[in-house]
This record gives structure tokens, C-alpha cells and sequence, in this order.
């Protein structure tokens, strides 16, 4: 099938890194389903990939609620007679060392980021399944990778992102479904420009091609995943993180 003929579902996809997904795949010519939490941001969005070739539309959706994820989901995959591309990139911080981070903490990042992505993965598998073609992307980190100090709860969803990923893809296979994920360095975003200056010279001191990534750089790995053009690749993950792990 084309990559102009397929159909997508992005979560977190009002700013940031999900945007430029979305962004990506619509350039593609894709039918774009952009989920997120916040209403008043997915408001601006037609507007802003308005340019875009594909079709988008938006879906104001709490993606941990599993009855209500699950439910947009098969609807999508009915209105379009297909679902083919589903990108798991829901996701929040909540830092804070180990010693005092709280249970609340704790699971609402394990909830969000990780959860999430498998009740999104378990709904879209069965229509994959049976149209024996598709792919899944987890949007990992490079805190999943190699940890990170004050992220115990941001690196354990993201590793277990990858779990979920090499999983899904080995079960996966043989129905003609892949799936892949993305892990992110340290990458320009409203989350990031907030940080402390000597947080930022820190980060960039560790990163060999020295300097930070922008939302586009991953949104282009994550295309390259969605479309034939990776059609032999399933299991595996993308770093776009200047060279940090290798």
C-alpha cells in the first residue's frame, strides 16, 4: 500500500515532538488521528499543519483510560476500513530523586508512559492482525537506555517501553505487523527550555555531535518507521540523540 493511502493514530500529538510527527506523517499524505489530553492546544492544530497533503483530525482523549482508548481505536480502524500506523507518544515527567519520590509520582509516569502505549498497542495489534500489515512506535528515551539521576520513574517507563517493543514485534511478526521505537536525546522542546542554563551546558557537554535536537529530527525517524520505506526493520530502536549512546 502506498504510505499516501495509510492511516495513523499519534498520542501526545498537540506539541512538541508528537506534533512534528504528526506534521511528518501528514506531509507523507497519511490520514493523521491526533489524540492528546489537552482540547484547547489540538484547537490550534488545523491550522498549523493546514499546508499538510493528508487529512487530520483531532481527538481529545485521556489515553490511560483503557475502555476509552481501546473504543477510539476500533473506531478509527472502522471509519477508515484500516488502521495502519499507530505511534505510542503519550508521555509526562514528574522528577525527582529516588529517596523522595513519591508513589503518586511513580505511577502516574509508569501510567502515562508506559501503560498507555500497551493498551494502544493491544487495540490497534487485533486490526494489524487482520489486515496482516502494520506498524507500531514506541517513543523511548535515552533515559530508558542508560538511566538518568532524578528520573527513576521517567527511566523505568521508558525501558519497559522497550520491553514492550521487542515483545510486541517478535509476537507480532509473523502476521506481518513491526514494531520499533524511537529514543530521543536531548531534543528542543517547551519541556527542555525550562531547564536551568548549567543543566543545558551539562547535557550538551555529553553530546558528541554538540548540539540539541530538534522535534523534526525525531518526527523523521519516526516517519522513516511508519512508512514501506523500513518494511524489513521490527524489533529494533532509533537513537536521535547526537551520538550520546552508541
Amino acid at each position: 500500500m502506498a504510505d499516501s493511502e495509510k492511516v495513523a493514530i499519534v498520542t501526545g500529538a498537540a506539541r512538541g515532538i508528537g506534533l512534528e510527527i504528526a506534521r511528518e506523517l501528514l506531509a507523507a499524505g497519511m490520514t493523521v488521528v491526533a489524540v492528546d489530553l489537552r482540547q484547547d492546544l489540538l484547537a490550534g492544530l488545523p491550522q498549523a499543519l493546514a499546508a499538510s497533503p493528508g487529512k487530520l483530525e483531532t481527538r481529545a482523549m485521556d489515553v490511560t483510560n483503557s475502555e476509552g482508548f481501546t473504543a477510539l481505536v476500533d473506531e478509527v480502524a472502522e471509519k477508515y476500513g484500516r488502521l495502519d500506523v499507530l505511534v505510542n507518544n503519550a508521555g509526562i515527567t514528574r522528577d525527582g530523586l529516588l529517596l523522595r519520590m513519591e508513589d503518586a509520582d511513580w505511577e502516574l509516569v509508569l501510567k502515562v508512559n508506559l501503560t498507555s502505549a500497551f493498551i494502544g498497542t493491544r487495540a490497534a495489534a487485533k486490526h494489524m492482525i487482520r489486515q496482516r500489515d502494520g506498524s507500531i512506535i514506541n517513543m523511548s528515551s535515552y533515559s530508558g537506555l542508560e538511566g538518568n539521576r532524578g528520573q527513576a520513574n521517567y527511566a523505568a517507563s521508558k525501558a519497559g517501553l522497550l520491553g514492550l517493543t521487542k515483545t510486541t514485534a517478535k509476537e507480532l511478526a509473523s502476521k506481518g505487523v513491526r514494531c520499533n521505537a524511537v529514543a530521543p536525546g536531548f531534543i528542543k522542546t517547551e519541556m527542555t527550555d525550562v531547564l536551568p542554563q548549567q543543566a543545558k551546558d551539562m547535557a550538551l557537554e555529553q553530546i558528541p555531535l554538540k548540539r540539541f535536537g530538534l522535534a523534526s529530527d525525531v518526527a523523521k525517524a519516526v516517519a522513516f518507521l511508519a512508512c514501506d520505506a523500513s518494511n524489513y526493520i521490527t524489533g529494533q530502536c532509533i537513537s536521535v540523540d547526537g551520538g550520546m549512546h552508541t
